[in-house]
């Protein structure tokens, strides 16, 4: 009995041995494990913060490209366009000119001196052959006096030697002379001649310079301006610089002259009327004669330079005044009506902006005729041109811009005013 019971307790202990041994073991500390949702719950949350970052990386890309493209509209500058209005080209034809005295002459003074006296100031009618003002030459006079002095020691020198040749020619005939010495007071004698004759033309050169010395007027007109005063130095000569005592205007009749588009160069003929209005005298036109043209287009203006005679003798006209002046042309063929503030005046000649695809086109237009708020363009343009109104002076062709606005208000008023004409 007592040995079944050993061996009982020994297998006992044979057995609880592992099961203690675990016990100790278990008391020790272990890794802790991660389960299978706690990896699936962290892949989802790495995949929202990726998915963040992308779309916010996403929408700031899309932010700045929008600013850019914003940027870059803005930056595009706008721009008001007109279509060319149709109009056509109308039989009164006015144009700015400028008058000029049909004489206009500085007058001088041919002598040097000191002024003694002047008779017209600005402003002064005279007459031909009036005097204006005397000059003192006293060293002129002094030196005619030598010449004078000269001349009658020239002449008496002549005398003597025409008295000398005379002898002689009448001894060479009973041979008391010989011919050797006849011949040289006949050769005397005509040298005398010629000194006699030089010094009477030194006289008359010094009498016609003092005969200088009082200015006439040259012609009847109107002294428009007056340079010298009493006691001023006059110096005349190649050599010094000429200074101006008198302006002197003949205004009976005046020269207008005119720069004619070379649309209408044909239509100007000589002795044709035109009409000339001014400012000053609003109710009032005067009647001139086209006189001349300069039969040649200028390059620079592409204008033909055409001169009006008008009479005035009433004086109401002035010379360098600011005119307008009316030709009467057959009418023209259909043209284009813009308004004025659509030109752009550069180095080029005329020109007009055009936006074509987006981009500014500069063209070269020509004014058939100026009313002022409008202008009618004769060639350069077609109808379908969107013009550019209002157009910066940086203004540049290739330049990109955005057309804001079609003004048709003004193209609608325009073919008014070209009905009206």
């Amino acid at each position: 009995m007592t040995s079944g019971t050993e061996v009982k307790t020994e297998m006992n202990e044979d057995r609880t041995t592992p099961s203690d041994n675990l016990s100790a073991d278990s008391q020790e500390p272990r890794e802790p494990r991660l389960t299978k949702g706690t990896w699936i719950g962290a892949a989802v949350i790495a995949l929202i913060v990726a998915l963040i970052v992308i779309l916010g990386i996403a929408a700031r890309r899309r932010t700045e490209s929008t600013l850019e493209k914003d940027t870059k509209a803005e930056a595009i500058p706008f721009v008001n366009v007109i279509y060319p209005a149709s109009s056509r080209l109308s039989s009164g034809l006015a144009l700015p000119g400028n008058t000029q005295a049909f004489v206009d002459t500085p007058i001088y003074a041919r002598t040097s001196g000191y002024l003694k006296s002047w008779y017209f100031d600005i402003g002064a009618h005279v007459k031909k052959g009036q005097l204006m003002a005397v000059i003192e030459t006293p060293e002129l006079d002094e030196q005619l006096q030598v010449a004078q002095a000269d001349l009658k020691s020239a002449q008496a020198n002549l005398d003597l030697a025409n008295t000398t040749s005379a002898r002689y020619q009448n001894l060479l005939t009973t041979n008391s002379v010989s011919k050797q010495e006849t011949d040289v007071a006949v050769s005397d004698a005509a040298a005398k001649k010629a000194a006699v004759d030089a010094s009477m033309a030194s006289v008359r050169r010094l009498q016609q310079l003092q005969s200088f010395e009082k200015v006439f007027a040259p012609f009847d007109g109107i002294v428009t301006a007056r340079n010298i005063d009493i006691g001023g130095l006059i110096q005349a000569g190649e050599n010094t610089t000429p200074k101006e005592l008198f302006h002197l205007a003949s205004i009976d009749k005046i020269r207008v002259f005119v720069s004619v588009p070379e649309v209408y160069s044909t239509s100007i003929k000589q002795g044709d009327k035109a009409t000339l209005t001014l400012d000053e005298y609003p109710d009032k036109s005067f009647e001139g004669t086209i006189a001349r043209n300069s039969n040649a287009i200028d390059l620079a203006t592409r204008t033909l330079n055409v001169e009006v005679d008008v009479d005035n003798p009433k004086g109401e006209l002035l010379p360098g005044a600011y005119v307008f002046v009316h030709f009467k042309v057959p009418e023209r063929a259909t043209g284009l009506m813009l308004p004025a503030n659509t030109l752009l005046f550069r180095a080029q000649g005329l020109q007009v902006g055009v936006v074509r695809n987006g981009r500014v086109q500069l063209v070269p237009v020509v004014i058939g005729k100026d009313s002022g708020a409008n202008v009618e363009i004769s060639s350069g343009l077609k109808a379908t041109d969107a013009v550019i109104l209002d157009p910066s002076d940086s203004l540049a062709t290739g330049q990109e811009v955005q057309v804001k606005n079609h003004v048709d208000e003004n193209a609608t008023q325009m073919k008014k005013e070209a009905g009206a004409q």
